[in-house]
């Protein structure tokens, strides 16, 4: 008889998983948004990190486009997978912190998910491994 090693909180490692596919996908559409009307955003003139929303746009799109593909990678089990998962979710948080001035609810919105992504892949990643 074989017994299970999953505990409960195996769901918390595929919730990153999904969070990651997510996150990237928001990142992507608020990539797409900046570069398609850059003008919709509006910024004040004291901030540290002066790219215009084009230039963001385009980071957030490759940066969404490499979340998801880490997302997927999570499934897999696989150690690098989650390593790339939690470097990916600090990446994200830090765009997310530069990019407060121009949509501040939906940056600290991502900054949160990014957080509990971290955690779940931190504590409890390695019970999504294949045997």
């Amino acid at each position: 008889m074989q017994q299970d090693t999953q505990s409960g909180w195996a769901g918390w490692a595929a919730f990153a998983g999904f969070m990651l596919i997510m996150i990237g996908v928001f990142q992507a559409i608020q990539g797409f948004a900046a570069i398609l009307k850059d003008s919709y955003f509006v910024i004040s003139e004291d901030y540290a990190f002066k790219f215009d929303a084009t230039t963001w746009g385009w980071i957030h799109l490759l940066w969404g486009i490499v979340v998801v593909l880490a997302g997927f990678g999570v499934f897999k089990g696989a150690v690098w997978a989650r390593t790339v998962g939690v470097l990916v979710a600090l990446f994200s948080a830090a765009a997310n912190f530069m990019w407060l001035p121009w949509y501040p609810f939906w940056s600290i919105l991502i900054i949160v998910v990014d957080i509990f992504v971290i955690y779940a892949l931190t504590a409890h990643g390695r019970e999504l491994s294949a045997e």
